[in-house]
């Protein structure tokens, strides 16, 4: 391709005033900011711009040729859509280049109020395969922020196959875990990843343990922090970004100061401009090489552009971190609730529906023993678990069918272009399996189920289902039923429950994931990088993270070599049905489980449910079900956001 200087977009971050003065003059060719509402960045009060000042920041921007982005890109709940209303008719007036967005209720809101403004999907969409953007380009977005673990390659490929603009990720501070897919800050604090306060639980100190003697494991990682990720920093790879086809160079920052984003901004407009007048004699400049070097706050990697960086993207040692934002604590117990009451809905009709996630057969046959309506089989699988066959699918219908239960296959939550390949293979051989319905983990995968299959289709927590627009859109997309997001506190889940059009259903049990990340920890500290005799894939050691506070957070290894990092406490919300009847649909996520486990857990709360329908304003907890199942359970038991009011 020929390229000019609009070939590129330097897109800078912007917190302040001075720092868009800065970023504009330093070259950006575009800029991104937040207002006062709505965006990642929510914690500095004196950060982002309020309405007024942003009409004068789009003004400025566009006097000097500078286009300029809004970032409207975290959760909504529903008592806040009212508000989102407003605040999208105001953008719609003010004329921003751009709204990235993250919710999916902005999009069915935008058809709506027939929003002129552009739209890109942030990175918190975590977008990662083709389906999903063809899905998201029906909707009016323009340009997605690929996530982070796209290579170059793969997201080259996808620019081809779909024509989207693709902005990416080149300098600053980056997460370990898929976007949108961590919600430990959002449980454990209250304050959530996916709404602009997250308090990095990633960046504090862990040692790797045998998750099954809680024994520490002699790693190589030089440091404890385990999950640490170095900042991203792809200045000297400028030529391989712009051959792939990246539209625009986003600078992660928008809380760094004036001169800290000029410094980034001309180093990188320099080179930019450099390579584009003189492609064949082009070389990285060492002294503004150096100078990144200089002015760093954590170690450079070049995260996944290259493909999986490994141990030699963490910054271990945690000395170059320049802020912890939290230090470990416990997560709520079971003892927590007890400062409060949940209120009891108006009594309605209530009929129960109960489901419970398995690993396999055995499991299977004891969820449907004691009483489940609906099993989940699928999706990822912890090793040395084995996934699904699909003669094991095919039994797991007839088993089940014996018990009146039905059977829904679940797909992974992430699926790249290995799994996407994979699953229209297995979609076409549903017709051997023939379960109830299918989940869903995403965007793509339900646009390919769509397109292959004529199951019934429900949507996963990744979709993170947090107002009852969202269910809309998905119910407009033929969904059948939503889960409810990991991260709604109770009055959220009332609040959605109330307006949903959808039905929904909610996880009240089970070992649940607070991260799902490409970074295969294990792997990572117990290779040397030097001279490697470690094979994962000979590993059939379960391995967790303990925290200083005493927690053991288990490491479950998928089949695809993900690391899916579970809480350290399993969600019990046994005591609190009574208070929950109006969901209607309840999951135990027992695929973590013996089948012993899975046949008590189920067991009692089927009779809990049950005893609530029959004796909905007479009813009380008995305890003692608690206790048989605090007795056998691998973990301790907690409530995870239930300790708070709201999830801000």
């Amino acid at each position: 391709m020929l390229l000019t200087r609009d070939s590129v977009e330097l897109l800078a971050p912007v917190g302040t005033w001075d720092v868009l003065e800065a970023a504009i003059e330093a070259g950006a060719n575009a800029v991104y900011l937040g207002g006062k509402r709505f965006n990642m960045r929510m914690f500095k009060t004196t950060a982002n711009f309020d309405d007024a000042t942003l009409g004068k920041a789009i003004e400025y921007a566009h006097l000097h040729n500078v286009a300029l982005h809004v970032t409207v890109n975290n959760l909504i709940s529903d008592r806040e859509l009212d508000n989102m209303r407003s605040y999208l008719k105001l953008l719609d007036e003010l004329k921003p280049d751009a709204l990235i967005v993250q919710d999916l209720s902005i999009l069915q809101l935008a058809r709506e109020m027939n929003l002129s403004v552009p739209l890109h999907a942030s990175i918190m969409m975590n977008t990662h395969n083709e389906h999903a953007i063809r899905a998201l380009q029906g909707y009016g977005i323009s340009r997605v922020v690929v996530n982070r673990e796209m290579s170059l390659s793969q997201l080259s490929l996808l620019k081809e196959r779909t024509g989207i603009e693709v902005e990416y990720f080149i300098h600053g501070d980056m997460c370990i875990s898929h976007s949108g897919q961590c919600v430990q800050s959002g449980v454990v604090f209250g304050h959530s990843s996916n709404r602009g306060r997250c308090l990095k639980p990633c960046r504090w100190p862990y040692q790797l343990v045998d998750a099954a003697t809680g024994l520490p494991i002699d790693d190589q990682a030089p440091g404890p922090y385990k999950l640490a990720m170095k900042d991203m920093c792809l200045y000297m790879k400028l030529p391989e970004l712009i051959q792939a086809g990246v539209s625009s160079f986003k600078i992660e920052g928008r809380m760094r100061t004036a001169d800290f984003v000029s410094g980034i901004v001309k180093t990188y407009r320099k080179a930019i401009d450099c390579y584009i007048a003189d492609p064949m004699g082009y070389t990285p400049d060492l002294q503004d090489w150096e100078n990144l070097q200089n002015t760093r706050s954590r170690d450079f990697s070049t995260c996944y552009a290259l493909g999986n960086p490994g141990a030699t993207a963490i910054g271990y040692s945690g000395k170059r971190e320049p802020r912890f934002f939290s230090q470990a604590v416990r997560e709520a117990d079971m003892a927590t609730l007890a400062k409060r009451s949940l209120p009891n809905p108006t009594n309605k009709p209530f009929d129960p529906a109960l489901s419970v996630h398995v690993a396999d057969l055995a499991s299977l046959i004891a969820a449907c023993q004691n009483g489940a309506n609906t099993i989940y089989i699928g999706g990822e699988v912890a090793k040395p678990g084995i996934p699904w066959t699909l003669q094991t699918m095919v039994q797991a219908v007839e088993k089940a069918g014996k018990y009146d239960a039905k059977v829904i296959i679940t797909t992974p939550r992430i699926t790249m272009e290995r799994e996407c390949g994979e699953l229209e293979q297995f979609f076409s051989s549903l017709a051997k399996i023939n379960p109830h319905g299918l989940m869903v983990g995403n965007l793509g995968a339900l646009t390919l189920a769509q397109q292959h299959s004529t199951l019934p289709l429900q949507a996963e927590f990744s979709f993170n289902v947090f107002n009852h627009v969202t269910a809309q859109l998905l119910k407009n997309n033929n969904v059948k039923k939503a889960t409810i997001s990991l991260e709604a506190t109770y009055e959220q889940i009332m609040q959605l429950v109330e307006n949903s059009p959808l039905p929904l259903e909610f996880i009240v049990h089970g070992s649940l994931p607070a991260m799902i990340t490409d970074h295969s920890i294990p792997e990572a500290v117990l290779t040397n990088q030097y001279q490697s005799d470690y094979d994962p894939a000979l590993d059939t050691t379960r391995y967790a993270l303990l925290d200083t506070a005493g927690q053991q957070h288990p490491i479950m290894v998928d089949q695809y070599g993900r690391s899916n990092l579970l809480f350290a406490k399993d969600l019990c919300l046994l005591p609190h049905l009574h208070s929950l009847r109006t969901v209607q649909n309840y999951r135990i996520e027992g695929q973590y489980y013996t089948p012993e486990l899975v046949g008590l857990v189920t067991k009692i709360y089927r009779e809990e449910l049950d005893k609530i329908a029959a004796e909905q304003s007479t009813y009380h907890f008995d305890g003692s079900q608690l206790e048989k199942i605090a007795a056998a359970s691998p973990r301790e038991l907690g409530i995870g956001t239930f300790r708070y009011r709201l999830s801000k």
